[in-house]
């Protein structure tokens, strides 16, 4: 039976839904076990690296300033989103039967796009950081004081939760005419794909709302740089260095995120069943799987600051242990 055969027999209004159905999982025999224990490693890796540079970065003095306080806020941000993933994707990996009840598919929804959402504007904020500290060293200390750090970042976790919430209102008032979603997620447009009803005010909604959170945040990243790069060809070598070393894991972090985003916007929006499978669901867990790992190797292992303080950290603590037991 064919997936549109299977959704024809499934109609249903949407106040009779009760669980979607997440077709994109199939059939790998004992191979399941190989993937859940491939997916749970890299969970728990993204759990214990993340919650460990969070608490070094809290709790040490030496790194309580603005550039490293924006990372521990990037990495509560994927500590956040790779929770709202993992466990569901662990489950049904090793489940036969791949459904969701409705309420918690659209928690899900609304968690993933929070997480992508706030990805981006830190990213943003940060650049933003970056390009003062650069450009105007003498008063960087003066102009970023703890308020407006706690501004920067407070801001934008309203900011995105004020737009899911309106989000989410709409896409669960749809009335619907079918529960099966070629995802291994829930997602807010194949979930909305399959309304039966105008969606008019929805695509409306979504339009606006991509406008406004993606081009704001990709215009500031880009003045942010256009300026580090004015300032870095016409001041001193030891500028250009300095710019180099702190822009390039943000750069780098940047690029990485956009990458895996377009990747599920295009797996969304286009027909890629002539794709194999596993690619499609590697490719749509880009963006949740790589970014949390990616910025751990760039920030974590890249810049010397974080890797001195978490290797005597966690080298303190190991001695620690060993002489209380």
């Amino acid at each position: 039976m064919t997936v549109s055969q299977t959704k024809r027999r499934t109609m249903a209004n949407s106040t009779h839904l009760t669980h979607f159905i997440l077709s994109a999982y199939f059939d790998t025999g004992h191979l399941k076990y190989l993937y859940f224990m491939i997916v749970l490693l890299l969970y728990v890796l993204m759990l214990v690296s993340n919650v460990l540079l969070i608490v070094v970065i809290c709790v040490n003095r030496s790194l309580h300033e603005p550039m490293y306080l924006f990372l521990c806020s990037l990495f509560v941000n994927e500590l956040f989103g790779s929770t709202g993933i993992f466990p569901s994707l662990l489950t049904h990996i090793l489940t036969d039967i791949h459904t969701v009840s409705a309420s918690l598919c659209f928690l899900q929804i609304s968690w993933i796009h929070f997480y992508g959402h706030m990805e981006l504007l830190f990213l943003a904020v940060m650049s933003y950081d970056r390009y003062f500290a650069i450009c105007h060293p003498l008063q960087y200390n003066t102009h970023t004081t703890k308020n407006r750090i706690v501004t920067m970042i407070i801001v934008p976790c309203f900011y995105c939760l004020f737009w899911n919430i309106f989000m989410i209102s709409l896409s669960s008032s749809l009335q619907l005419c079918g529960n099966i979603t070629d995802k291994v997620y829930c997602d807010n447009y194949p979930i909305t794909r399959l309304a039966c009803s105008d969606i008019t005010a929805h695509n409306i909604f979504g339009l606006i709302a991509g406008f406004v959170n993606i081009l704001s945040a990709l215009m500031l990243i880009l003045y942010s740089y256009m300026r580090i790069f004015k300032v870095c060809f016409s001041g001193s070598k030891q500028t250009r260095h300095k710019a180099v070393s702190t822009c390039t894991p943000h750069l780098a972090s940047l690029i990485n995120f956009i990458l895996g985003a377009s990747f599920e916007i295009i797996q969304s929006k286009f027909n890629m069943n002539h794709v194999p499978g596993v690619l499609r669901i590697f490719l749509s867990l880009y963006f949740l799987m790589c970014q949390p790992l990616f910025n751990l190797l760039m920030y974590g292992l890249n810049i010397s600051k974080i890797r001195i303080v978490s290797v005597k950290y966690v080298l303190l603590h190991w001695e620690w242990a060993l002489l209380c037991g």
